[in-house]
C-alpha cells in the first residue's frame, strides 16, 4: 500500500470520526452544569470501579510491559480521585466569573473536538484524566494512544461510554482511533480537530505543535533532586524511595539524578540504601550502561522494569533485594548517559561542595535534558527552595515530597491532579502549569464601560523623573 493510498483511507477514517464528535458536541454544549458534573463523574466512575480498575491495570501490564499492577491500580485511583476533587464545584458551563469593578464578565465556552495523544507508559490514568478534563468544558474527544496503549484505550473508552449512555450523554462523545494506531492517522486527527493535548514521546510533542492546530504539548522530564546539609535525611530517603520505585519509575515525575552536599553526602547514602537503594561499584555501573543503552537509545527491555529484573538482565548479583540501583556520576551531556533521563529504576548520585555548587550541577544536567519540568529538594533552609526557584529553569520546586506524586498534584498539595505538566519556554512549550480543565475552554469576556482611570504623567513618571531627570 503506497503512502497515497494510506493517506486517503487514513483522512477517510478521521473525517467519519470527526464528523461523529461534533454532532455529539453539538448536542453536549447544551447541558446545563449540572447535567456536565454529572458527565464527568461518570467516565470518572467507569475507571475508578474497583473491577474495572484492576482489569485496566492488568491489561495495561501485559500490553505494554511496562511498571506493575498494584501501583498501576493505586494511581489510576488517585489520580482519578484527586481530579474530580478539583472539578468539584468548579464553573466550566455560563458565567463563571464576575468582575464589577472592571466591568468584566467571564463566559465558558467549549473548544470543541479535543484529540488526546496519550503514551504508553500511561495507558489508563493519562487518557482518563484527559477525557474528564476535555468533557467538563463540554468537548468532545478522540484519544489517540499509542500502539501498545490501543487495547486498553479501547477498553476504557468503552467502560466510559457505557457509564456516559446511564446520564443520557450523546453517543460519539468520546472516542478514540482505530487499529492499528499508524503515524498517518495521528497526524490527520492532529490537523483537523480543534485542539491537540499531547503527552508522550518528544517527536509526538512536536508533531503535534507542528500540526496547525492550537496545542497543549509537555516537555522532557529528567527530574534532579538535592538533598542539602539541613535535610530530615530518613525522610528523604523515605521519599525519593517511594517515587523512585514507584510503577517501576515509569512516570516523567520520577527522580533520575540526586544532587547531595557533601557534608551529609555519607549519611544520605546510608539512608537510601537502608531505604532500599543498592550502590553499584564502577564495574557494576559500566556493565549496567552496556544494558540500559544500545545504539545510543535506551534499551526498551529495561524501561519501566523493576531493579531486580534489570539487575537479572545486567548479569549484576545483588546482596538484596534491590527497590532502587544507584550509581555516581560526575558528569552530565551525551558523554555521560547516567546524567539523562532513564525510565527505570536507577538513580545518578552526584556530590557537591555546596549548594551553589549543586546548583550549577542541577542546571547543567537541565541544560542537557529536562529543562522546565521541576525540581525537588529536602531541606528545612527556606533560602535554598526560593534560590531554586529564582535560579532554575524549572517551573516546579517540590519540597521535602515525593517528587513523582507531589509534581503532578497530591492531596497533601495545591497543585492541581494531573498528568501531564507544561514546562515552559525552558521545555519548548506555551504553558507552564499542570495541564487542567481550564486548558480545555475558551472564555468569552463581556466588557463593560467603567469610569475612566487616566493616570497623571506625574504618577507614571514622577519617580522615575526625580531620579533620572
Amino acid at each position: 500500500m503506497n503512502n497515497a493510498h494510506i493517506n486517503t483511507k487514513c483522512s477517510e477514517i478521521i473525517t467519519q470520526l470527526l464528523a461523529k464528535a461534533k454532532i455529539a458536541q453539538r448536542s453536549y454544549q447544551t447541558f446545563t452544569q449540572s447535567q456536565v458534573d454529572e458527565t464527568v463523574l461518570a467516565a470518572g466512575w467507569a475507571l475508578m470501579e474497583p473491577a474495572r480498575n484492576r482489569q485496566l491495570a492488568e491489561m495495561a501490564v501485559q500490553d505494554t510491559g511496562l511498571g506493575n499492577v498494584a501501583d498501576k491500580i493505586l494511581k489510576n485511583h488517585r489520580k482519578t480521585l484527586g481530579l474530580l476533587r478539583d472539578l468539584k464545584g468548579a464553573k466550566s458551563v455560563g458565567v463563571i466569573a464576575e468582575d464589577s469593578a472592571n466591568g468584566i464578565v467571564e463566559i465558558a465556552r467549549p473548544v470543541g473536538v479535543v484529540a488526546a495523544l496519550t503514551p504508553s507508559t500511561n495507558p489508563v490514568a493519562t487518557p482518563a484524566n484527559k477525557i474528564i478534563n476535555a468533557l467538563k468544558g463540554r468537548n468532545a474527544v478522540i484519544v489517540a494512544p499509542s500502539p501498545k496503549g490501543w487495547n486498553c484505550c479501547a477498553t476504557l473508552v468503552g467502560f466510559i461510554n457505557a457509564e456516559l449512555a446511564k446520564v443520557g450523554a450523546p453517543p460519539n462523545l468520546v472516542q478514540y482511533l482505530p487499529a492499528p494506531v499508524i503515524r498517518e492517522a495521528t497526524v490527520s486527527l492532529m490537523q483537523l480537530c480543534d485542539l491537540v493535548v499531547a503527552t508522550g514521546s518528544q517527536s509526538n510533542v512536536r508533531a503535534a505543535y507542528a500540526s496547525g492546530t492550537p496545542t497543549f504539548g509537555v516537555g522532557a522530564g529528567n527530574v534532579c533532586a538535592i538533598v542539602d546539609d539541613s535535610a530530615d535525611l530518613p525522610a528523604a530517603a523515605n521519599n525519593i524511595t517511594r517515587s523512585k520505585s514507584f510503577d517501576n519509575a515509569s512516570s516523567c515525575s520520577s527522580e533520575n539524578s540526586l544532587v547531595i552536599l557533601d557534608a551529609v553526602y555519607q549519611q544520605t547514602l546510608g539512608a537510601l540504601e537502608e531505604a532500599g537503594g543498592v550502590l553499584l561499584n564502577s564495574e557494576e555501573k559500566c556493565v549496567l550502561q552496556r544494558l540500559l543503552w544500545q545504539d545510543g537509545k535506551l534499551n526498551p527491555q529495561v524501561i519501566a522494569h523493576s531493579a531486580q529484573h534489570i539487575a537479572t538482565l545486567a548479569g549484576l548479583s545483588l546482596a538484596k533485594q534491590a527497590k532502587f540501583l544507584m550509581v555516581t556520576e560526575s558528569g552530565c551531556g551525551s558523554d555521560y548517559p547516567f546524567s539523562g533521563e532513564k525510565l527505570s529504576p536507577v538513580l545518578s548520585i552526584y556530590r557537591a561542595s555546596d549548594f551553589t555548587q549543586a546548583c550549577a550541577m542541577v542546571a547543567a544536567i537541565y541544560a542537557y535534558q529536562g529543562a522546565g519540568h521541576s525540581v525537588s529538594i529536602h531541606t528545612q533552609n527556606d533560602e535554598n527552595i526560593l534560590r531554586l526557584g529564582l535560579e532554575l529553569p524549572v517551573c516546579r520546586v517540590i519540597v521535602n515530597q515525593a517528587h513523582c506524586f507531589a509534581t503532578g498534584g497530591n492531596f497533601d498539595n495545591g497543585l492541581p491532579f494531573s498528568l501531564s505538566m507544561g514546562c515552559g519556554s525552558w521545555g519548548n512549550n506555551n504553558f507552564s502549569e499542570n495541564l487542567n480543565y481550564r486548558h480545555y475552554l475558551n472564555i468569552t469576556r463581556i466588557v463593560r464601560k467603567i469610569p475612566e482611570r487616566i493616570p497623571t504623567e506625574q504618577e507614571i513618571f514622577g519617580d522615575y523623573l526625580q531620579k533620572f531627570g
